[in-house]
């Protein structure tokens, strides 16, 4: 695999020619997607990480016209048999190829994109490599497990010619395009304050022992740029999401989402100062990632009335707690809760504006209006994710549709400096400009992590 080079447009060519995707894909990219047209247009992807949403991945690239998913990558091996019975051979499909090291996949000519779906310490290196090697890379959520890997990401996707995809999935949405669209666009006049909800019902995931790493899983993979530890069942599939050293609690899991949501309606950036309290309540267990966060962004506007700012509220919380009275976001008795919510669970989004004020979920958005909070515009749709990414693959050019992946950065950033202001216990000055706290190299030290070779996310890209 070869790093830390700029491919000109012929260098692109020539590289993909000898692949399935071939020399149209590279034409394509700089706008001539009738190549296609003349040539097998076969995506091939490779899923990167087919435990849990790995396998929604699967099944949905599956399902697209004239795309394969060709090849599977997981450090753990118990895996490959059972999801390959499942989605290939039992649907009648190729057999794909399977990868435990993420290296030797990326140096597969026959794989033209990849879709990472790993633990979130492995989002961005996994995605930087795959960048650099060549590859159309859509990364999950959180794009980036700190700030610093995010601003190299970012980097990363300007610098190489192929197509970079957020994780952010509303963002295709018909309804997160006219949410925006009506906000943007002063419907609801001034919009000051947006709030993101994040109530999920989680139980305990108690203490787990260390004890010897399982047969077929390559936990030194596994790690990669962690710290060397024991293995243990809490620290590995799904509940690394609770620890530090993998994951970004709730906020960067199901809360990313409703994040990006509220930054997006909001229409700003990077904030000017944070404040985050919570806590690990009620549960004596290997959980160190706060079960109930509220946190607080403050951003600079100076084109709105009284003290030329706005301000995005973000609460995560869990257990008893989870389920709202769902009386104080209607607009009377008899109006409908514009959040999603499930037996379990409420995640969604307010926003607040001179003129009225809307609630929002995955695919429907309500706006009431006036002091008396009457019922006004709607919107709604879901898209889809993969085919956008497909698609883009096909027909956009990379210099313009990489500019997600920078709002996807700007929203994971906001995750990021929520968690730093609840581990240090203080509220923060951020310089949003110069992208560093103010005066504050103990927090921006936290900015980014050590590294463990040669698992590294370097400094230049």
């Amino acid at each position: 695999m070869r790093q830390g080079k700029v491919y000109s447009r012929r260098d692109f060519m020539k590289r993909s020619a000898g692949s399935t995707f071939g020399a149209a894909a590279a034409a394509s990219l700089w706008g001539t997607s009738s190549a296609w047209a003349a040539a097998n247009d076969t995506v091939r992807v490779a899923v990167i990480g087919i435990n849990g949403m790995g396998q929604n991945h699967i099944a949905s690239y599956s399902a697209l016209k004239n795309v394969q998913v060709a090849a599977l990558c997981d450090v753990d091996e118990n895996l490959f048999e059972g999801v390959i019975k499942r989605h290939f051979t039992d649907k009648g499909r190729p057999r794909p190829k399977t990868y435990t090291d993420v290296r030797k996949l990326l140096q597969d000519k026959d794989i033209d994109a990849v879709s990472i779906v790993t633990p979130n310490h492995w989002h961005s290196l996994a995605a930087i490599w795959a960048i650099q090697a060549g590859k159309h890379v859509s990364v999950e959520k959180p794009c980036c497990h700190n700030f610093f890997e995010g601003q190299q990401l970012v980097k990363a996707a300007k610098k190489y010619n192929v197509i970079v995809q957020d994780g952010a999935e509303q963002r295709s949405n018909p309804c997160g395009q006219s949410m925006a669209e009506f906000l943007h666009s002063g419907k609801l006049g001034e919009v000051y304050l947006a709030k993101g909800l994040c109530y999920k019902w989680r139980d305990t995931i108690r203490h787990t022992p260390d004890e010897p790493v399982p047969a077929g899983v390559h936990y030194d993979l596994w790690l990669g740029p962690a710290s060397k530890r024991p293995f243990s069942r809490n620290r590995f599939h799904y509940n690394w999401h609770w620890n530090w050293e993998y994951g970004n609690g709730d906020m960067g899991n199901q809360g990313v989402h409703e994040m990006d949501v509220a930054r997006w309606g909001l229409g700003v950036k990077l904030p000017t100062r944070v404040c985050a309290m919570g806590g690990h309540f009620m549960f004596d267990d290997d959980q160190n990632t706060p079960n109930t966060l509220m946190a607080m962004f403050e951003f600079g506007n100076e084109s709105g009335g009284g003290d030329k700012k706005k301000i995005l509220q973000f609460e995560t919380r869990h257990w008893i707690s989870n389920r709202e009275d769902a009386m104080w976001i209607k607009g009377s008795a008899d109006t409908r809760t514009g959040y999603m919510i499930s037996a379990d669970n409420t995640v969604g989004n307010l926003f607040y504006g001179s003129q009225g004020y809307m609630a929002k979920t995955v695919s429907n958005w309500q706006a009431y209006m006036g002091s008396k909070r009457e019922p006004g515009a709607t919107g709604k749709g879901e898209g889809n994710h993969y085919q956008n990414y497909i698609t883009a693959i096909r027909q956009a050019d990379p210099k313009e549709y990489n500019k997600n992946i920078e709002e996807g950065f700007y929203s994971c950033a906001l995750i990021h400096l929520g968690n730093i202001s609840y581990r240090l216990g203080r509220s923060l000055d951020f310089d949003p400009v110069a992208q560093r706290f103010v005066n504050d190299d103990e927090a921006n030290a936290m900015l980014r992590r050590e590294y463990r070779k040669p698992f590294v996310v370097l400094d230049e890209i």
